[in-house]
């Protein structure tokens, strides 16, 4: 459908995703989402739907901290490694997710009168018509919920290639508008601005953005290793300013609804 994403055309994600979920690069991503998510959720116990929720990694966190939350995935595979990592966790924790299988275009049923927060992290690279995915998105917030959207920055696309010395795939990107990820399948590139304008149209205005895997991006698969909490907090500073952020691999935009 056009406006769903579907497994990046039939592949099996969830074996790609949980290896690079063990790579510095992947827990990266994970640790700059969650502190961005923690510096503007409030306290009190949310609403959230997690579109794209994968294996329940941020879906746990948030529920940890007291939040409720429906996983909306369309992959068996994911919703499999989602339940093993539940099981793992309290029976607190348990009740307050929710997995469901299935696609953005569902997100509105889900609704009710809306969520407090609509995450969707690493997915919109995969969706056939942005538009469309977006708007369903937004409709399943409600006035004054958030949206937390993480995905590939097109303004950057280059920047792993040059980084990595493949100096002729770092000029052949540059003119391109998809390329291929972690995870061995292609995946398209947006810039800030035009997710931005589709999301103002859709009555959701940015509040904040963040770069995400500034410094790092270019080290592969390269495990956590000593001394993450100092890379992270790099990360983090660098991802919070300009210019650094301009040239991360992936934005974090956090957006609310008029």
């Amino acid at each position: 459908m056009s406006n769903s994403w579907t497994s990046a055309s039939g592949a099996d994600l969830s074996a790609g995703y949980a290896r690079h979920a063990g790579t510095l690069r992947g827990a990266l991503r994970h640790a700059l989402v969650a502190r961005a998510l923690r510096t503007h959720l409030p306290t009190d116990s949310q609403r959230v739907l997690d579109v794209g929720g994968g294996d329940g990694h941020q879906a746990v966190l948030l529920a940890r901290a007291g939040h409720r939350v429906t996983l909306l995935d369309p992959d068996p595979g994911m919703h499999k490694r989602a339940a093993e990592r539940l099981a793992a966790e309290s029976e607190q924790v348990r009740d307050r997710i929710t997995l469901v299988e299935g696609t953005a275009d569902q997100a509105t049923d889900l609704a009710g009168d809306g969520f407090d927060l609509v995450c969707c992290h690493g997915v919109l690279m995969y969706a056939e018509d942005p538009r469309a995915f977006l708007n369903d998105l937004a409709s399943a917030l409600r006035p004054g919920g958030l949206m937390s959207l993480l995905t590939k920055n097109a303004d950057a696309l280059a920047m792993r290639a040059g980084l990595e010395g493949r100096w002729a795939d770092a000029v052949a990107v540059m003119g391109a508008g998809s390329v291929e990820g972690n995870l061995g399948v292609s995946s398209r590139a947006d810039t800030l601005a035009s997710v931005e304008a589709i999301l103002d149209d859709a009555g959701v205005t940015t509040s904040c953005w963040y770069g995400v895997r500034v410094f790092t991006d270019h080290l592969g698969d390269a495990p956590v290793g000593e001394g993450f909490d100092y890379v992270l907090e790099a990360e983090w500073q660098a991802g919070c300013r300009d210019p650094y952020r301009q040239i991360a691999r992936l934005f974090h935009l956090i957006g609310h609804k008029q």
